[in-house]
């Protein structure tokens, strides 16, 4: 019974990085003796385990062949008699088909170290191509590795061409498909993830609308822009899907399975776009300007209603701050309403709430008219 490091960590290791994860593959065991070694089994479809005390996993050494489409469609060969090699031959790239031993020996059967020093993220066999998940995982390790100058190398990306060609892209599970965006978007580069799935094809079948040329590039320069801003994920999301019909951004965000915030802030952001676009900054229309807070639910989620400004400031761009005045002016003055002061002047239920629509519209309407707004 053999152990070694494999994938991210050795990879890492090498890139000078810090290691976050290790991952341990066994090789020459059966469940049985990892069992009666204290550790406990977690996997279902193949055997991983934990350690007793560092609950890192450890799994052993298995096969894969392809049986149907998708991110499921294989079956799993684990056995004392599954080599190394033939484990690490199963892997996505090179760079992460690399394992050292327990005595510090590095095994790199598929020149895993030469594509980390030519900076390049290469397939390590043709059966890449069996789940195309992969696509996916490459462009999201484009978008991690971009600033240190890594890139897809010429023969991966035509390989993933043919794959999303061949329909596969179109068998993936939405809910996975959704683990791996929202990896991206924190990535160093999340740009870069998108540009690589379009420049695969992959990105005309998973976000359709994204693939006029003027969408994609407001979707990349507004997602730059929160990233820059260490936005949070909904922001980030709805960055790159501002930008589109509020109708088809609510379809695909809901088509995505993103989280509900997520999917929220999308809508709203782009809704609020054109709406932004719209206004006289010389006379904003007070009614307007309230119809707008109320659409965004200001009172009950002014945390949302602050991600929102952040969003279209970036999909704004030059002179947003400009152009969002007259709406931020509009939510300050409003939030100061005091309904305690309306209900002890004896105003309550239906009337209550007239009184304080009423009171909000003519906040708003004298901090916009106000020379200094």
């Amino acid at each position: 019974m053999q152990t070694y490091l494999v994938g991210g960590a050795v990879r890492d290791e090498l890139l000078g990085l810090e290691v976050k994860d290790r991952d341990w593959v066994v090789v020459g065991a059966t469940p049985k003796q990892m069992l009666a070694q204290g550790f406990t089994q977690v996997g279902s479809d193949f055997p991983v385990f934990l350690h007793p005390k560092t609950r890192e996993e450890y799994a052993l050494a298995r096969t894969e062949r392809k049986q149907g489409h998708g991110y499921h469609g294989f079956s799993v060969y684990s056995a004392p008699d599954v080599t190394l090699e033939e484990d690490l031959l199963r892997r996505d790239l090179t760079i992460n088909a690399m394992a050292r031993s327990e005595q510090g020996e590095l095994t790199d059967p598929f020149r895993g170290r030469a594509d980390l020093e030519a900076r390049e993220l290469r397939h390590v066999s043709e059966a890449f191509k069996e789940d195309p998940l992969r696509i996916i995982r490459t462009a999201r390790f484009a978008a991690r590795f971009q600033p240190l100058g890594f890139t897809v190398c010429a023969e991966t990306m035509a390989l993933m061409r043919t794959m999303v060609a061949a329909g596969e892209v179109e068998h993936l599970v939405p809910e996975r498909v959704w683990q791996e965006i929202q990896r991206a978007l924190h990535e160093q580069s999340p740009v870069t993830f998108f540009q690589v799935l379009r420049d695969c094809g992959a990105l005309a079948v998973l976000i359709p609308e994204l693939s006029s040329e003027d969408n994609f590039s407001a979707a990349l320069e507004t997602l730059q822009c929160v990233h820059s801003a260490e936005g949070s994920t909904a922001e980030r999301f709805a960055a790159l899907l501002c930008a589109l019909d509020e109708r088809d951004c609510t379809s695909r965000a809901k088509a995505l399975k993103a989280p509900n915030d997520c999917q929220q802030l999308a809508r709203l952001a782009a809704a609020f776009l054109p709406e932004i676009g719209k206004l006289d900054l010389a006379q904003p229309d007070a009614g307007h300007l309230l119809e707008l807070l109320e659409n965004a639910d200001l009172w009950r989620r002014p945390e949302r209603f602050s991600s929102l400004l952040s969003v279209l400031g970036c999909a704004l761009g030059a002179g947003s701050q400009k152009r969002l005045e007259p709406l931020e002016s509009a939510a300050d003055s409003a939030q100061g309403v005091d309904i305690k002061t309306l209900m002890e002047k004896g105003f309550s239920g239906k009337e209550l709430g007239e009184a304080i629509r009423s009171e909000r519209l003519a906040r708003i309407a004298q901090a916009v008219s106000s020379p200094t707004s």
